[in-house]
């Protein structure tokens, strides 16, 4: 009975929106914390370094507990919000015409390319600094180091400063849907009500940026 249960609540357009709307929690948690640990990168090579060690060595297991659990929210969530465009889609007449919406913002109208750019992203970035696969000179336990030269290249930068800005606009958008869903904030038509999503979109994608313009800049060597 659980698992009709469940089955039920996942095939509901409510289901699929409140999935939507953990998953997206867990991960604008997740970038948050993300986006903290790498501004320890403006503490030094050995303070960097150490954090990495932290990461990857002492704290390991942990590590893969928080990747697992990633990756199951990420594909939890692109499959929910994948199946609810289809079903919205289909729920339309035959003779729909498209109308711009009353309310609407360039967030919410990139949010279908900006989540394709940051799943490009994703795979490149752990092949770059996690594995070392796609990085010019990568060295295990050189983490500041890696991502110095990792810069030092200016497609890359520009690859990375992009993703920054459509990560900031699906945080945007999908921050104040994930509230609202959840019922953390009320349901507002007014945009500029949605300060919490704001501070969000600009702060985390403001705090991942200031490495690729560090190195690009040549303050960081």
């Amino acid at each position: 009975m659980e698992r009709a249960g469940l089955l039920r609540f996942w095939d509901s357009s409510v289901g699929k929106k409140v999935v939507m709307g953990a998953t997206g929690l867990i991960l604008v948690a997740f970038v948050i914390l993300h986006m903290a640990g790498n501004l320890q990168f403006f503490s030094g090579s050995e303070r960097f370094n150490a954090y990495s060690h932290l990461l990857q060595v002492d704290l390991i297991e942990l590590t893969w507990l928080m990747r697992i659990t990633l990756l199951g929210a990420v594909v939890l969530h692109i499959t929910a919000a994948y199946q609810l465009t289809m079903r919205n889609r289909a729920a339309r007449p035959a003779g729909y015409v498209k109308r711009e919406p009353q309310v609407s913002t360039y967030a919410a109208r990139t949010m279908r390319w900006g989540g394709v750019y940051l799943l490009l992203f994703i795979p490149y970035h752990i092949l770059h600094f996690t594995t070392g696969t796609l990085h010019p000179a990568f060295v295990r336990r050189a983490a500041y180091g890696n991502v110095v030269i990792g810069f030092q290249v200016m497609w890359v930068a520009l690859f990375y400063l992009g993703a920054m800005a459509f990560l900031g606009l699906h945080l945007y958008h999908g921050a104040w849907a994930m509230f609202r869903t959840l019922g953390i904030a009320r349901p507002s038509n007014d945009p500029l009500h949605r300060r919490l999503a704001l501070a969000i979109a600009i702060i985390v994608p403001a705090g991942f940026s200031l490495l690729p313009l560090s190195v690009m800049l040549g303050f960081m060597h």
